[in-house]
């Protein structure tokens, strides 16, 4: 029998773990003296069940992928027909504490070709530092010009985002309404891209694809750049052109006002408010088109805190958002892919707790299973593993094939990284989803931008930093733990599993590291008067 206290014994054994084990209980195999105890079993199932679920999710990439080839004659470019006369759109644009790219917003929205006389520009202020003064001023110096934009500043965050959004919508006067968020830089043709889709009457929304700013500024960026279009080029369209439900993203759309209405509002009991009104609104049978060719730059986080704070919101809102939207989703008379497409795609954050179960069971499953021998684990394991780990390469190595024809395969070197990342931020994320689950409540996280757009920009603003805790250094001692695990494949010459252990310790090592060490190297910081200037350029 192999008992807990003997697998102890395995790892403190001077002879190393993989010849201790041969020696004492896999050679026992052989003679027929080993059987599977009730403590194997109870390792082995739980192991097997999170590999089937892990499984399920990755299959369901290639299912996304499937469908955006399949649909492809589907997707929405041209409108059907034009407005004679456009119609009023007021544009809102959400900010907190935003003073090193709140200028920029500006500067591109009123660049906007539209007529003035159409437009309604909302400046929807929730800061707490030197941001007011920033955006008061420039709101006074593009009214003076003659742009047609007010400044609104709430003393406090009801609702945060959501809340700013609805109180906006109260001395809103357009018919439409268009979101950027602070970071987002609308090209001039924006609104006479997406506005005249909303011809037809029961579209309630456009959405439009992100594209990236700096997305060359780093090794990290770069990441985040393919991580993103794999959601804007599979997800979205995929599931667009299979006319399945689909989410606004918070910024770079347009709503028709009276969709909003309808689907009862800008609500903020989750951290996703923008998914939970897409799920309402569609619930009530209204349309919503997905624009894949037309492009909206943003900035990315530039610091791995950053990027894991906007990620562990993301994670955390769509657990909410299933919890308050996927009863009604079943319950409605929606198609049964309909629905089963929204159950992947509102629980799809569940894979990160089952990571870090997978996380502790694989190496005690890997000592268990080493005397069933290779072919066992040909046929079971290699089929599980593809599922849930390769489908994530194929998906992203197609994302790029679509948008960069001809310089996709530079992808390549990135995917491992890519793979790295996503199980890096397994600790941070399963942390939100789990808050998710239990109802905690927590403040709407802003993920800092400080107009970083090339490599010759800096971070400033060390207090816009979220604060480390200790979540990297749990990152840290759970890839040593799996390098651990790397050594006792190499032991074992379980050579086949190493690359894919491998991709767990750098995971793991870089996402701490990099949280640890950020700003460490950002130069010399610079306040916020030097970076801001008192007026607009190029206006």
């Amino acid at each position: 029998m192999f008992f807990p206290s003997q697998l102890l014994a395995a790892f403190v054994a001077p002879k190393g773990i993989g010849q201790y084990i041969r020696q004492h209980f896999l050679d026992k195999t052989f003679q027929g003296l080993y059987h599977p105890n009730a403590f194997d079993t109870a390792l082995l199932i739980p192991y097997f069940i999170v590999l089937i679920l892990l499984a399920s999710y990755g299959a369901h990439r290639y299912v996304l992928v499937y469908l955006y080839y399949k649909h492809k004659k589907n997707g929405t470019t041209e409108p059907a027909t034009h407005f004679a006369e456009l119609p009023r759109v007021t544009v809102q644009l959400p900010i907190f504490n935003e003073q090193f790219v709140v200028e920029r917003l500006l500067d591109a929205i009123c660049r906007l070709n539209y007529p003035l006389d159409k437009l309604d520009i909302q400046v929807l202020d929730d800061s707490t530092d030197e941001t007011v003064a920033v955006a008061r001023g420039l709101v006074n110096h593009y009214a003076a010009r003659g742009f047609p934009v007010s400044y609104h500043h709430r003393s406090n965050r009801e609702g945060f985002k959501a809340g700013a959004l609805a109180e906006g919508l109260k001395t809103a006067k357009g018919e439409f309404v268009a979101i950027f968020d602070a970071d987002f830089v609308p090209p001039e043709d924006f609104l006479l891209r997406t506005i005249h889709h909303f011809t037809e009457p029961k579209v309630a929304m456009v959405q439009t694809r992100w594209t990236h700013i700096n997305r060359n500024y780093s090794f990290l960026t770069e990441v985040e750049a393919i991580l993103l279009d794999g959601h804007f080029v599979l997800e979205h369209s995929g599931r667009a052109r299979s006319n399945v439900f689909f989410n606004f993203n918070g910024t770079a759309g347009v709503w028709r006002r009276c969709a909003i209405d309808d689907a009862g509002g800008w609500q903020h009991d989750t951290l996703t408010e923008d998914t939970d009104l897409s799920y309402r609104a569609q619930l009530k049978g209204w349309k919503f088109i997905y624009l894949q060719d037309v492009e909206c730059p943003a900035e990315l986080p530039v610091e791995m805190t950053a990027f894991k704070t906007q990620q562990a919101r993301w994670a955390k809102g769509l657990i909410q958002t299933s919890k308050k939207i996927l009863p009604q989703v079943l319950k409605s008379d929606q198609r049964f892919h309909v629905k089963l497409e929204a159950w992947y795609h509102l629980t799809a954050n569940l894979s990160y707790p089952l990571m870090i179960i997978l996380s502790v069971l694989l190496l005690p499953a890997m000592i268990i299973r080493f005397y069933q021998g290779w072919f066992q684990m040909l046929y079971i394991d290699l089929p599980l593993f593809m599922a849930s780990t390769f489908s994530i390469s194929s998906f992203y190595l197609v994302s790029q094939r679509e948008l960069f024809p001809g310089k996709w395969y530079r992808a390549l070197l990135y995917l491992p990284f890519l793979m790295a990342l996503g199980i890096g931020l397994t600790v941070t994320n399963t942390r939100a989803v789990l808050e998710a689950l239990i109802g905690k409540k927590s403040e709407f996280a802003r993920t800092p931008k400080y107009h970083v757009e090339s490599k010759k920009d800096k971070v400033r603003a060390n207090n816009y930093r979220r604060r480390l805790g200790w979540v990297p250094w749990i990152e840290l001692l759970i890839g040593c733990y799996f390098a651990i695990t790397v050594y006792y494949a190499i032991d074992n010459e379980n050579y086949i599993t190493v690359p894919f252990l491998i991709l767990f310790v750098v995971g793991y090592w870089c996402t701490g590291l990099m949280s640890l060490l950020q700003g460490r190297f950002a130069g010399i910081s610079l306040s916020a008067e030097t970076h801001t200037k008192p007026f607009p350029v190029g206006v």
